[in-house]
Protein backbone atom coordinates (compact mmCIF):
# COMPACT_ATOMS: atom_id res chain seq x y z
CA UNK A 1 0.00 0.00 0.00
CA UNK A 2 1.32 3.71 -0.62
CA UNK A 3 2.92 5.26 2.39
CA UNK A 4 3.52 8.72 3.53
CA UNK A 5 6.05 10.29 1.59
CA UNK A 6 5.82 8.24 -1.67
CA UNK A 7 5.28 9.11 -4.82
CA UNK A 8 2.03 9.09 -7.03
CA UNK A 9 1.92 5.74 -9.24
CA UNK A 10 1.97 6.59 -12.91
CA UNK A 11 -1.71 5.50 -14.25
CA UNK A 12 -4.47 7.04 -16.07
CA UNK A 13 -8.16 7.24 -15.46
CA UNK A 14 -10.88 9.16 -16.88
CA UNK A 15 -12.69 11.95 -16.52
CA UNK A 16 -15.36 13.78 -18.35
CA UNK A 17 -14.74 16.78 -20.10
CA UNK A 18 -16.56 18.29 -22.65
CA UNK A 19 -19.39 15.36 -22.71
CA UNK A 20 -16.87 12.73 -23.60
CA UNK A 21 -14.05 10.78 -21.57
CA UNK A 22 -10.91 11.91 -21.57
CA UNK A 23 -7.51 10.23 -19.78
CA UNK A 24 -5.86 11.69 -17.40
CA UNK A 25 -2.46 11.14 -16.50
CA UNK A 26 -1.56 11.19 -13.18
CA UNK A 27 2.14 11.92 -12.68
CA UNK A 28 0.69 14.56 -15.55
CA UNK A 29 -1.68 16.06 -13.37
CA UNK A 30 -0.33 16.31 -10.06
CA UNK A 31 2.79 17.75 -10.88
CA UNK A 32 3.26 21.08 -9.79
CA UNK A 33 -0.08 20.53 -7.64
CA UNK A 34 -1.35 20.29 -4.50
CA UNK A 35 -4.31 18.05 -4.54
CA UNK A 36 -6.65 16.24 -1.97
CA UNK A 37 -7.76 13.35 -3.45
CA UNK A 38 -10.47 10.90 -1.66
CA UNK A 39 -11.71 7.58 -2.70
CA UNK A 40 -15.06 6.02 -2.29
CA UNK A 41 -15.82 2.23 -2.86
CA UNK A 42 -18.67 3.74 -5.48
CA UNK A 43 -20.38 6.40 -6.65
CA UNK A 44 -24.00 6.09 -5.57
CA UNK A 45 -23.53 4.02 -2.60
CA UNK A 46 -25.50 4.98 0.66
CA UNK A 47 -22.36 6.35 2.93
CA UNK A 48 -20.61 8.07 -0.17
CA UNK A 49 -23.74 9.93 -1.11
CA UNK A 50 -24.76 10.77 1.68
CA UNK A 51 -21.92 11.72 3.71
CA UNK A 52 -18.22 11.45 2.12
CA UNK A 53 -18.80 13.30 -1.23
CA UNK A 54 -21.55 15.88 0.34
CA UNK A 55 -18.55 17.02 2.75
CA UNK A 56 -16.10 17.56 0.46
CA UNK A 57 -19.19 19.72 -1.58
CA UNK A 58 -19.83 21.81 1.12
CA UNK A 59 -15.79 22.13 2.11
CA UNK A 60 -14.33 22.90 -1.05
CA UNK A 61 -14.17 26.68 -0.87
CA UNK A 62 -12.56 26.22 2.53
CA UNK A 63 -10.45 23.45 1.43
CA UNK A 64 -8.56 24.82 -1.66
CA UNK A 65 -8.47 28.43 0.41
CA UNK A 66 -5.78 26.20 2.02
CA UNK A 67 -3.79 25.80 -0.86
CA UNK A 68 -5.04 23.44 -2.56
CA UNK A 69 -5.32 23.37 -5.98
CA UNK A 70 -7.64 20.71 -6.89
CA UNK A 71 -10.01 18.33 -5.31
CA UNK A 72 -10.71 14.75 -6.99
CA UNK A 73 -13.07 12.25 -6.08
CA UNK A 74 -12.27 8.54 -7.25
CA UNK A 75 -14.08 5.58 -7.67
CA UNK A 76 -13.70 2.13 -9.43
CA UNK A 77 -16.23 3.32 -11.77
CA UNK A 78 -16.59 4.34 -15.34
CA UNK A 79 -16.46 8.37 -15.95
CA UNK A 80 -19.76 8.58 -17.17
CA UNK A 81 -21.25 6.98 -13.74
CA UNK A 82 -19.23 9.74 -12.01
CA UNK A 83 -19.69 12.74 -13.92
CA UNK A 84 -23.63 12.02 -13.35
CA UNK A 85 -23.36 11.22 -9.91
CA UNK A 86 -21.11 14.65 -9.59
CA UNK A 87 -24.07 16.44 -11.41
CA UNK A 88 -26.59 15.02 -8.93
CA UNK A 89 -25.00 15.71 -5.95
CA UNK A 90 -23.80 19.46 -7.46
CA UNK A 91 -20.09 18.85 -7.01
CA UNK A 92 -18.98 21.43 -9.96
CA UNK A 93 -15.95 22.35 -7.44
CA UNK A 94 -14.56 18.73 -7.28
CA UNK A 95 -13.35 16.58 -10.10
CA UNK A 96 -14.91 13.04 -10.62
CA UNK A 97 -12.23 10.44 -11.83
CA UNK A 98 -13.55 7.31 -12.72
CA UNK A 99 -10.93 4.11 -12.77
CA UNK A 100 -12.71 1.93 -14.66
CA UNK A 101 -10.53 -0.92 -14.42
CA UNK A 102 -9.20 -0.55 -11.27
CA UNK A 103 -5.64 0.21 -12.69
CA UNK A 104 -4.96 2.68 -10.66
CA UNK A 105 -6.30 1.66 -7.20
CA UNK A 106 -4.45 -1.22 -7.96
CA UNK A 107 -1.48 0.24 -8.03
CA UNK A 108 -1.77 2.76 -4.76
CA UNK A 109 -2.42 -1.06 -3.11
CA UNK A 110 -5.77 0.31 -1.83
CA UNK A 111 -8.09 -1.98 -3.63
CA UNK A 112 -10.61 -4.18 -2.35
CA UNK A 113 -12.12 -7.51 -3.82
CA UNK A 114 -15.53 -7.51 -2.49
CA UNK A 115 -16.76 -10.58 -4.41
CA UNK A 116 -20.37 -10.60 -5.91
CA UNK A 117 -21.33 -7.51 -4.10
CA UNK A 118 -19.29 -5.66 -6.12
CA UNK A 119 -16.30 -7.23 -7.39
CA UNK A 120 -13.09 -4.71 -7.49
CA UNK A 121 -13.53 -1.73 -5.36
CA UNK A 122 -11.41 0.39 -3.85
CA UNK A 123 -11.02 1.57 0.04
CA UNK A 124 -12.76 4.67 1.70
CA UNK A 125 -9.38 6.96 1.65
CA UNK A 126 -8.49 10.54 1.65
CA UNK A 127 -4.96 11.57 0.76
CA UNK A 128 -3.17 14.92 0.22
CA UNK A 129 -0.33 14.77 -2.85
CA UNK A 130 2.03 17.69 -3.14
CA UNK A 131 3.75 17.69 -6.13
CA UNK A 132 3.31 14.07 -6.89
CA UNK A 133 4.46 12.84 -3.25
CA UNK A 134 1.69 11.69 -0.57
CA UNK A 135 1.73 13.80 2.26
CA UNK A 136 -1.35 12.44 4.27
CA UNK A 137 -2.82 9.09 3.90
CA UNK A 138 -5.91 8.62 6.03
CA UNK A 139 -6.79 4.99 5.17
CA UNK A 140 -10.49 3.81 6.48
CA UNK A 141 -10.43 0.28 8.47
CA UNK A 142 -13.54 -1.72 6.35
CA UNK A 143 -16.73 -0.28 6.92
CA UNK A 144 -15.77 2.71 8.78
CA UNK A 145 -16.06 6.22 8.01
CA UNK A 146 -14.35 8.61 10.00
CA UNK A 147 -10.53 9.44 9.30
CA UNK A 148 -11.55 10.45 5.70
CA UNK A 149 -14.16 13.07 5.97
CA UNK A 150 -13.68 16.35 4.61
CA UNK A 151 -13.61 18.32 7.86
CA UNK A 152 -10.78 15.85 9.18
CA UNK A 153 -8.61 16.78 6.17
CA UNK A 154 -9.76 20.86 6.55
CA UNK A 155 -8.23 20.51 10.17
CA UNK A 156 -4.89 19.32 9.01
CA UNK A 157 -3.98 21.12 6.51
Amino acid sequence: MIQVGDNIPAASVQQMIDGKPAEVHTQDFFKGKKVVLFAVPGAFTPTCSAAHLPGYVVLADEIKAKGIDAIVCLAVNDAFVMDAWGKAQNASELLMWGDGDGSFTKALGLDVDTGAFGGLRSRRYAMVVDDGVVTLLNVEPPKTFENSKAEVVLAVL
